[in-house]
Protein backbone atom coordinates (compact mmCIF):
# COMPACT_ATOMS: atom_id res chain seq x y z
CA UNK A 1 0.00 0.00 0.00
CA UNK A 2 1.26 3.46 -0.89
CA UNK A 3 0.17 6.98 -0.05
CA UNK A 4 0.18 9.31 -3.04
CA UNK A 5 0.11 13.00 -2.14
CA UNK A 6 -0.61 16.07 -4.22
CA UNK A 7 0.96 19.42 -3.45
CA UNK A 8 -0.09 22.89 -4.60
CA UNK A 9 -3.64 21.97 -5.62
CA UNK A 10 -5.29 25.04 -4.04
CA UNK A 11 -4.32 28.50 -5.30
CA UNK A 12 -4.64 30.21 -1.91
CA UNK A 13 -2.29 27.68 -0.30
CA UNK A 14 0.24 28.21 -3.09
CA UNK A 15 0.11 31.93 -2.35
CA UNK A 16 0.46 31.61 1.42
CA UNK A 17 3.68 29.60 1.04
CA UNK A 18 4.91 31.87 -1.77
CA UNK A 19 5.25 28.94 -4.15
CA UNK A 20 5.05 28.93 -7.92
CA UNK A 21 1.79 27.73 -9.47
CA UNK A 22 2.54 24.41 -11.18
CA UNK A 23 1.62 23.46 -14.73
CA UNK A 24 1.04 19.85 -13.65
CA UNK A 25 0.10 18.30 -10.30
CA UNK A 26 2.97 18.12 -7.81
CA UNK A 27 3.25 14.50 -6.68
CA UNK A 28 5.14 12.88 -3.82
CA UNK A 29 4.87 9.58 -1.95
CA UNK A 30 4.69 8.64 1.71
CA UNK A 31 5.28 5.13 3.10
CA UNK A 32 2.60 3.35 5.08
CA UNK A 33 4.75 3.71 8.21
CA UNK A 34 3.65 7.36 8.31
CA UNK A 35 0.09 6.34 9.22
CA UNK A 36 -0.60 6.88 12.89
CA UNK A 37 -2.73 4.42 14.83
CA UNK A 38 -6.40 5.31 14.85
CA UNK A 39 -7.58 6.94 18.09
CA UNK A 40 -3.95 7.49 19.13
CA UNK A 41 -2.32 10.91 19.54
CA UNK A 42 0.06 12.51 17.08
CA UNK A 43 3.48 12.73 18.70
CA UNK A 44 5.60 15.72 17.75
CA UNK A 45 8.94 14.61 16.26
CA UNK A 46 12.11 15.54 18.11
CA UNK A 47 13.81 16.93 14.99
CA UNK A 48 11.37 19.78 14.29
CA UNK A 49 10.18 22.87 16.11
CA UNK A 50 7.58 23.83 13.51
CA UNK A 51 5.21 21.00 12.55
CA UNK A 52 2.19 22.14 10.52
CA UNK A 53 -1.25 20.63 9.96
CA UNK A 54 -2.49 20.21 6.39
CA UNK A 55 -6.06 18.92 6.13
CA UNK A 56 -6.92 17.14 2.87
CA UNK A 57 -9.70 15.20 1.19
CA UNK A 58 -8.52 11.62 0.70
CA UNK A 59 -9.80 8.70 -1.36
CA UNK A 60 -9.09 4.99 -1.09
CA UNK A 61 -8.38 3.11 -4.31
CA UNK A 62 -10.46 -0.07 -4.65
CA UNK A 63 -9.19 -1.64 -7.88
CA UNK A 64 -5.97 -1.99 -9.83
CA UNK A 65 -5.46 0.57 -12.56
CA UNK A 66 -2.86 2.01 -14.90
CA UNK A 67 -3.25 4.79 -17.51
CA UNK A 68 -6.78 5.46 -16.28
CA UNK A 69 -8.84 7.85 -18.37
CA UNK A 70 -10.39 10.69 -16.37
CA UNK A 71 -13.94 9.78 -17.38
CA UNK A 72 -13.47 6.33 -15.83
CA UNK A 73 -11.54 7.41 -12.72
CA UNK A 74 -14.69 7.45 -10.55
CA UNK A 75 -14.81 3.66 -10.83
CA UNK A 76 -11.53 3.29 -8.95
CA UNK A 77 -12.70 4.50 -5.53
CA UNK A 78 -15.83 4.22 -3.42
CA UNK A 79 -14.65 5.59 -0.07
CA UNK A 80 -13.73 9.18 0.72
CA UNK A 81 -12.64 10.93 3.89
CA UNK A 82 -10.25 13.43 5.42
CA UNK A 83 -6.62 13.11 6.41
CA UNK A 84 -3.89 15.30 7.83
CA UNK A 85 -0.50 15.52 6.16
CA UNK A 86 1.75 16.67 9.00
CA UNK A 87 4.75 18.62 7.73
CA UNK A 88 7.97 19.54 9.53
CA UNK A 89 8.00 22.97 7.91
CA UNK A 90 11.38 24.08 9.22
CA UNK A 91 13.05 20.92 7.99
CA UNK A 92 11.23 21.13 4.66
CA UNK A 93 12.39 24.70 4.06
CA UNK A 94 15.98 23.79 4.88
CA UNK A 95 15.95 20.87 2.48
CA UNK A 96 14.22 22.84 -0.28
CA UNK A 97 16.73 25.70 0.03
CA UNK A 98 19.50 23.21 -0.71
CA UNK A 99 17.65 21.63 -3.61
CA UNK A 100 17.32 18.36 -1.70
CA UNK A 101 14.33 15.97 -1.52
CA UNK A 102 12.09 16.74 1.45
CA UNK A 103 10.66 13.32 2.31
CA UNK A 104 12.13 13.61 5.82
CA UNK A 105 9.76 16.53 6.42
CA UNK A 106 6.66 14.74 5.14
CA UNK A 107 7.26 11.01 5.49
CA UNK A 108 8.44 10.57 9.07
CA UNK A 109 6.72 8.02 11.30
CA UNK A 110 3.24 9.17 12.28
CA UNK A 111 3.11 12.03 9.75
CA UNK A 112 -0.18 10.81 8.25
CA UNK A 113 -3.47 10.92 10.13
CA UNK A 114 -6.54 9.24 8.66
CA UNK A 115 -10.10 9.55 9.91
CA UNK A 116 -13.41 7.88 9.12
CA UNK A 117 -14.24 6.65 5.65
CA UNK A 118 -17.55 7.55 4.02
CA UNK A 119 -19.28 5.97 1.05
CA UNK A 120 -19.04 8.56 -1.71
CA UNK A 121 -22.64 7.86 -2.75
CA UNK A 122 -23.91 9.81 0.25
CA UNK A 123 -22.51 13.03 -1.19
CA UNK A 124 -24.35 14.88 -3.93
CA UNK A 125 -21.31 16.27 -5.74
CA UNK A 126 -17.71 15.26 -5.00
CA UNK A 127 -16.55 18.40 -6.81
CA UNK A 128 -18.32 20.61 -4.26
CA UNK A 129 -17.42 18.98 -0.95
CA UNK A 130 -16.96 21.34 1.98
CA UNK A 131 -14.50 20.45 4.73
CA UNK A 132 -12.76 22.14 7.63
CA UNK A 133 -10.20 21.63 10.38
CA UNK A 134 -10.66 23.01 13.88
CA UNK A 135 -7.79 23.48 16.32
CA UNK A 136 -8.89 23.75 19.92
CA UNK A 137 -12.40 24.56 18.72
CA UNK A 138 -11.40 27.30 16.26
CA UNK A 139 -11.62 26.84 12.49
CA UNK A 140 -8.09 27.08 11.07
CA UNK A 141 -8.57 25.55 7.63
CA UNK A 142 -11.64 25.31 5.44
CA UNK A 143 -12.11 24.61 1.79
CA UNK A 144 -14.18 23.02 -0.90
CA UNK A 145 -13.13 20.60 -3.60
CA UNK A 146 -14.49 23.16 -6.08
CA UNK A 147 -11.32 25.16 -5.33
CA UNK A 148 -9.02 22.39 -6.52
CA UNK A 149 -6.86 23.14 -9.53
CA UNK A 150 -7.23 19.45 -10.45
CA UNK A 151 -10.29 17.40 -9.46
CA UNK A 152 -10.14 14.02 -7.75
CA UNK A 153 -10.77 12.20 -11.02
CA UNK A 154 -8.21 14.31 -12.89
CA UNK A 155 -5.62 13.49 -10.23
CA UNK A 156 -6.30 9.76 -10.45
CA UNK A 157 -5.89 9.90 -14.22
CA UNK A 158 -2.67 11.87 -13.88
CA UNK A 159 -0.90 9.80 -11.22
CA UNK A 160 -1.89 6.53 -12.91
CA UNK A 161 0.33 7.52 -15.83
CA UNK A 162 3.33 7.07 -13.53
CA UNK A 163 2.23 4.62 -10.83
CA UNK A 164 0.06 1.52 -11.01
CA UNK A 165 -2.76 2.09 -8.55
CA UNK A 166 -3.47 -0.86 -6.31
CA UNK A 167 -6.28 -1.79 -3.95
CA UNK A 168 -5.84 0.06 -0.65
CA UNK A 169 -3.69 2.87 -2.01
CA UNK A 170 -4.63 6.27 -0.60
CA UNK A 171 -4.64 9.54 -2.52
CA UNK A 172 -4.24 12.84 -0.65
CA UNK A 173 -5.62 15.58 -2.89
CA UNK A 174 -3.95 18.72 -1.54
CA UNK A 175 -4.61 21.21 1.24
CA UNK A 176 -6.38 24.58 1.23
CA UNK A 177 -4.93 27.71 2.83
CA UNK A 178 -4.65 28.12 6.58
CA UNK A 179 -1.87 25.64 7.32
CA UNK A 180 -0.19 26.35 10.62
CA UNK A 181 1.73 24.94 13.57
CA UNK A 182 0.56 22.40 16.11
CA UNK A 183 1.90 22.24 19.64
CA UNK A 184 1.60 19.87 22.56
CA UNK A 185 -1.95 19.46 23.91
CA UNK A 186 -3.62 20.82 20.76
CA UNK A 187 -6.92 19.15 19.83
CA UNK A 188 -7.62 18.73 16.11
CA UNK A 189 -11.09 17.96 14.72
CA UNK A 190 -11.98 17.68 11.04
CA UNK A 191 -15.42 17.76 9.42
CA UNK A 192 -16.54 16.67 5.96
CA UNK A 193 -19.85 18.21 4.87
CA UNK A 194 -20.53 18.90 8.54
CA UNK A 195 -19.93 15.31 9.61
CA UNK A 196 -17.18 14.47 12.12
CA UNK A 197 -14.41 12.82 10.12
CA UNK A 198 -11.25 12.92 12.24
CA UNK A 199 -10.28 13.71 15.83
CA UNK A 200 -6.74 13.87 17.13
CA UNK A 201 -4.73 15.03 20.14
CA UNK A 202 -1.19 16.32 19.83
CA UNK A 203 1.42 15.10 22.30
Amino acid sequence: MKIICIGRNYAAHIDELHNERPKDPVVFLKPDTTIGQKNHPFYLPHFSNDVHHEIEVVVKINRIGKHIQEQFAHKYYQEIGLGIDFTARDLQQTLKSKGLPWEKAKAFDGATALGNWFDKSQFEDLNKLHFELRKNGQVVQKGTTAQMLWSIDALIAYVSQFFTLKIGDILFTGTPSGVGPVVENDRLEAFLEGQPALQLNVK
